[in-house]
């Protein structure tokens, strides 16, 4: 009688030991690194057995030696000084799709915005006195139709005096490429940070929803602003934030943003303070980011309504110094608290 007894509960003593080694199992740990790449901070936190922090710097190097035009031996760095130079896939890619997207925006997106960003103090290069004429005269060397990247060897300018920078595109790119590194590790909970532009994926160290906070933007050049707007819970897709409120000066009382309208040569004056974007992929959703805050509000609903696959959190300038704010409809998802929604 025991011995059967025995082998009926013994299916249910197999469960109890095989969810107890489960339990037992002790998971990867969580490892936050940080460090200073493309001109501003990384912080990145993942969970993995092994600290990948050399890996992530290497790749990240990769990213600088192509794309930054701060690095004089870059592969931009030679093209915007017309040296002869070999182009990594790095560069092909990101190169076109910024030609995409300045397509898809009418050119409110554009890297060869270069020369306009140098001589208005927000470049890789000394500032210039500005008058319309010169404004006029620099915005010849501004086009994404301009400039051409053959068979994905070589690049060709019209005017060799034309520049490329891709800050607006490259720290979501610098994201997305740790992101690859992370998933062929079979790396799945993470949160990749570099100076804002953001992708999120699985769980965070506490098991929970990652969650990512939309700063107010009040001016604040020194960046120690932590306060928020609203809290955003996100999960494997990208997030970038362009605004004028970090990245300024004022000059005859006159307020100047780093966001140039490469279509004008003129910062944008927009009520947009700064622009919300979460795609695919944060390289999308950086560069589009960028393009709102030069579209403008209305022009920027427009674009979105057509293009379901963005969604854009707008913070503009309203009456009383008050915060207006608009988003797509899909964005309500992710709104998990919010100041002064209406």
């Amino acid at each position: 009688m025991n011995k059967k007894k025995l082998i009926w509960q013994l299916p249910f003593l197999v469960v109890l030991i095989v969810g107890t080694v489960i339990i037992l199992k002790k998971q990867p740990p969580f490892r936050t690194d940080e460090g200073f790449i493309f001109g501003t901070v990384y912080k990145i936190t993942y969970q993995s057995d092994k600290d990948l922090k050399k890996e992530i710097e290497a790749e990240l190097k990769k990213v600088d030696n192509s794309l930054s035009p701060f690095n004089p031996n870059s592969i931009i760095s030679h093209i915007n000084h017309n040296e002869e130079v070999v182009l990594d896939t790095l560069f092909t890619h990101v190169f076109n799709l910024a030609h995409k997207i300045s397509e898809e925006t009418d050119g409110a997106f554009d890297i060869t915005v270069a020369p306009l960003t140098n001589a208005w103090g927000f470049g890789f290069k000394k500032s210039i006195p500005l008058d319309s004429l010169t404004v006029d005269s620099l915005k010849q060397l501004i086009g994404y139709q301009k400039i051409e990247l053959q068979n994905n060897e070589k690049i060709i300018k019209a005017d060799e005096r034309m520049m490329l920078d891709c800050s607006a595109i490259a720290k979501g790119f610098g994201v997305d490429i740790i992101a690859q590194l992370f998933n062929s590790k079979g790396i799945k909970n993470y949160m990749i940070d570099i100076g804002g532009e953001v992708i999120v994926n699985g769980k965070n160290p506490k098991m929970n929803a990652w969650r990512i906070g939309i700063n107010k933007p009040i001016d604040d050049s020194l960046s120690v602003n932590q306060e928020l707007q609203t809290i955003l819970e996100i999960s494997n897709v990208g997030m970038a934030t362009s605004g004028n409120y970090r990245n300024f000066y004022y000059k005859s009382g006159k307020k100047y943003s780093h966001t140039i309208d490469p279509r004008t040569g003129y910062p944008v004056q927009h009520s947009i303070l700064s622009s919300t974007v979460i795609a695919r992929d944060c390289t999308t959703a950086d560069a589009y980011a960028t393009a709102f805050m030069v579209m403008g509000l209305d022009n920027a609903k427009a674009f979105c309504a057509k293009h379901p696959e963005l969604e854009a959190y707008f913070i503009c300038s309203g009456e009383n110094g008050e915060y207006e704010i608009f988003f797509t409809e899909g964005m309500k998802k992710y709104i998990v608290h919010a100041n002064n929604l209406k």
